[in-house]
């Protein structure tokens, strides 16, 4: 009963897979789980420490966003083992510029800082941003921009949400203790100051409870992280993108590879990235996966982040 069970689970989930991917121009899942690598550059290599010890010889093992993430950043390939996404298709480009292989760990949030500080894993690429306070423990070779997005239903008559007066009265579906709860609340706080109407946000347990909330008109918009709402808009074409803010608002905010503080790896990621950038696989990652709007020209170990 539970191998029936299971092989009917499965056959749903790759006819629900086919059918996104057939639905959604800008985005191809099954067209996805073909990786794209890149060259190994001799630049990076040389930057590795000597007798650097990775986890596996040879090997570069990453904690990797699919545990309580969501798309684009990571999900599982038809076959509902292999691992697809923009922070595994990210993972990959550095391993492949550094001359290793790539084993990639699905993790929940909570367990990437200590698997990285303890050397369960290498790295972490978990749409991480870079702190003031994170700083401390970890260093940072960065690939994205931190932005946020705010999003309606597609037919909504709003059609800009820029700065706090665009929220006032408004029901905004948003993460609680997040960077974007933090951001309405001073907005909110702003607005109430103005005697204008106050927010209402709203906290929902999961994304399907989000979606249900929008499309049936009892929110009338979510705040979260930007690549989030551009894949889901990109996917079904149920929503449309109606204003951006910086993730560290008012401050920009950069996402970055994470990696043991002062092991020296940092450098050689930085080459890795670096030269993906320059040789087009970056962008072709990012492109795929609805992720181009927060491109970066070039990585930066350690930057300016939130709290500095």
């Amino acid at each position: 009963m539970m191998k029936h069970s299971l092989k009917l689970t499965t056959i749903a989930a790759l006819l629900s897979l086919s059918a996104l991917a057939q639905a959604a121009p800008g985005i191809d899942l099954i067209a996805n789980e073909k990786p794209i690598n890149a060259p190994k550059n001799p630049e990076a290599v040389a930057k590795i420490p000597a007798n650097f010890k990775f986890v596996e010889p040879g090997t570069l093992t990453v904690a990797l966003a699919v545990l309580g993430s969501a798309p684009p950043f990571g999900l599982y390939a038809r076959d509902n083992k292999t691992v697809i996404g923009s922070e595994a298709d990210i993972a990959r480009l550095v391993a492949d510029g550094l001359g290793l292989k790539l084993k990639v760990v699905p993790a929940s949030w909570e367990d990437w800082p200590l698997g990285v500080t303890s050397g369960k894993y290498d790295a972490a690429i978990y749409n991480i941003t870079v702190t003031k306070d994170r700083k401390t423990k970890f260093d940072f070779a960065t690939y994205r921009e931190d932005t946020l997005g705010f999003y309606v239903k597609s037919d909504s008559k709003i059609t800009s949400i820029q700065s706090a007066p665009d929220i006032a009265g408004k029901r905004i579906i948003v993460g609680s203790g997040t960077n974007q709860e933090a951001v309405l609340l001073a907005w909110d706080k702003e607005n109430q100051a103005k005697g204008l109407p106050a927010l209402k946000p709203q906290y929902v347990t999961d994304d399907a409870a989000a979606t249900l909330a929008i499309q049936s008109g009892r929110a009338d918009a979510t705040f979260g992280p930007n690549v989030t709402g551009a894949y889901k808009a990109l996917l079904t074409g149920k929503t449309k993108l109606v204003g951006t803010v910086p993730g560290g608002w008012p401050k920009t905010a950069n996402i970055a590879v994470t990696l043991k503080k002062g092991n020296g790896l940092v450098d050689a990621v930085q080459a890795s990235l670096n030269s993906a950038i320059a040789n087009g696989t970056y962008l072709q990652v990012l492109n795929r996966w609805g992720e181009s709007v927060e491109k970066i020209d070039h990585s930066e170990i350690n930057p300016p982040g939130l709290g500095d």
